[in-house]
């Protein structure tokens, strides 16, 4: 693999002043040539006005956060990276890299989750270069690269996760946004690394049923809800009957027989677990009439 290698590059000011006083004193040796008929000192100068000519063409700019490979004839020569005016061989090829944070989102993918169900995923993903040799050398294109590796990455990661879940020990990906996130970055990482890529932050954008069973999905989605909200009344109200009884049997000012302490636990039941409010009835008579 072609790793970076950072180059110095000579101030482009100081080329560019040395350039203009050897071009200015060749142009004037050469209209001195002229006047007498010198040929071997006007070809001398006429040639170092070529040669000054050319050396213009090695000056370049580097913004900052951005790079600049360089290429002779094919070869890597190394990455300048000194921001403002600079010169190197003309005949070096110059490529402009940005290292600038960029911003990547994701189409809107349709792809089956842990469970089978058809679902629509998308992901924004924050990245920047980092190698600018395996960003030139290692891949064709590194931009087209981040889009593919982010959406492969995006599919494999919907199918590793149901939608969603009730159960608070299984991971979904409407539920568990910050450990989804962290493995999206993860995985994309992995797949981006050769082509001298960082990521810095990547999360789902977008997450939804597919338009043919969104409709049925949520009414599923409710009862489910329903159901786990409905355990966790129960176990709530079977936790303060118990405490009730308990309570009562250690006071001792009041002993129920098995069927009152049923009755009681049958109405406190119904008070705890009902969605309605309950209406109450005053017993005037004794606790067996």
């Amino acid at each position: 693999m072609i790793r970076e290698r950072e180059r110095f590059a000579v101030s482009g000011w100081i080329a560019l002043g040395t350039l203009l006083t050897l071009g200015l004193l060749a142009s004037i040796g050469f209209v001195r040539a002229v006047q007498i008929k010198d040929v071997t000192m006007l070809l001398t100068f006429l040639l170092v006005d070529v040669v000054t000519v050319v050396c213009l063409f090695g000056l370049f700019v580097v913004n900052p956060n951005e790079a600049a490979v360089l290429q002779l004839f094919g070869k890597y020569m190394g990455t300048v990276k000194a921001q403002g005016l600079r010169w190197a061989s003309p005949f070096y090829t110059k490529r402009r890299v940005s290292q600038r944070i960029r911003n990547f989102e994701s189409s809107h993918l349709k792809v089956n989750d842990h469970d089978g169900n058809p679902i629509e995923i998308a992901a924004v993903v924050v990245w920047k270069v980092v190698d600018t040799a395996e960003a030139c050398f290692e891949v064709d294109d590194y931009h087209n690269y981040v889009k593919v590796q982010t959406e492969a990455a995006v599919r494999n990661l919907a199918t590793r996760y149901p939608y969603d879940t009730h159960e608070e020990h299984k991971t979904s990906l409407r539920g568990a946004t910050a450990e989804i996130a962290s493995d999206l970055k993860s995985e994309i990482q992995d797949r981006l690394s050769k082509a001298g890529v960082q990521v810095i932050e990547a999360r789902l954008s977008h997450l939804a049923y597919a338009p043919e069973i969104a409709s049925a999905m949520l009414r599923r989605q409710q009862a489910g809800a329903i159901i786990a909200a409905r355990q966790r009344i129960v176990e709530g109200a079977v936790g303060m009957v118990d405490m009730a009884l308990e309570r009562l049997a250690q006071s001792s000012r009041v002993v129920l027989d098995e069927d009152r302490k049923a009755a009681m636990v049958s109405n406190l039941l119904v008070v705890l677990c009902s969605d309605r409010e309950a209406q109450p009835i005053v017993n005037t008579g004794s606790i067996y009439q």
